[in-house]
């Protein structure tokens, strides 16, 4: 197998340097942390060029960004035709990644290089935390489409309550059940807020109905 693939300038690109330069910024961001680590460094420690180096990226935080972005592995947003038959898969996904050492690492490296720096932060969430919010929005656009939850339901909030939810569950370990089954209670009394049945419930399309029948009785 080849080590070189074409760059968009036509130029060939040597996937050997790609994650040399991945993880030198790894390495880097760990031993010195974001503020002190250099592209001058992380090019003498990946055995490569600074040209090399801007010829990818076009600042230390989009570079640093992808590291760090290279620990994950994204799974695609289902779509199985009900609620909680699609939060069933991202839950259980969403936990099996991020619930391990290296999941737990990539997520204090995230909070403690956005925190401190408000650039690197503006790109990690235009390249990536963006992206997934949106995947993320489509599932709940689905399930107000099939009446599961109120229209009003304020989609970015459930996003933002959810996401906080399993930060702080991941670091702070607030119960002693796994986390994915803590994300489900968490969802599940938030859904309650915004109309939807209980995640046991069968009949999730009952549900949404009868959700719009008590919103006719108060005349809403």
């Amino acid at each position: 197998m080849s080590n070189q693939i074409n760059s968009s300038s036509g130029r060939p690109r040597s996937i050997h340097a790609d994650q040399a330069i991945l993880q030198a910024s790894l390495d880097l961001l760990a031993e010195v942390g974001y503020q002190s680590m250099s592209i001058e460094a992380i090019a003498a420690r990946a055995g490569v060029g600074k040209t090399t180096i801007y010829r990818r990226y076009t600042s230390k935080e989009e570079l640093v960004a992808d590291a760090i972005e290279s620990l994950r592995d994204d799974s695609a947003i289902p779509d199985t035709g009900s609620f909680w038959g699609d939060m069933d898969i991202v839950i259980k996904n969403a936990t099996k990644k991020i619930d391990s050492p290296l999941g737990r690492q990539t997520l204090a490296l995230i909070i403690s290089t956005a925190s401190s720096n408000p650039e690197f932060a503006k790109v990690y969430w235009t390249k990536y935390t963006k992206l997934r919010r949106e995947a993320f929005a489509k599932v709940l656009e689905r399930a107000k489409s099939r009446g599961e939850i109120h229209n009003e339901a304020d989609i970015d909030l459930i996003i933002d309550l959810m996401s906080g939810s399993l930060y702080y569950a991941l670091i702070f370990k607030p119960t002693s059940e796994p986390v994915e089954a803590y994300m489900r209670r968490t969802m599940n009394l938030l859904m309650k807020g915004v109309g939807i049945g209980d995640e046991g419930d069968e009949d999730t399309e009952a549900g949404g109905q009868r959700s719009r029948g008590a919103e006719e009785q108060r005349g809403e």
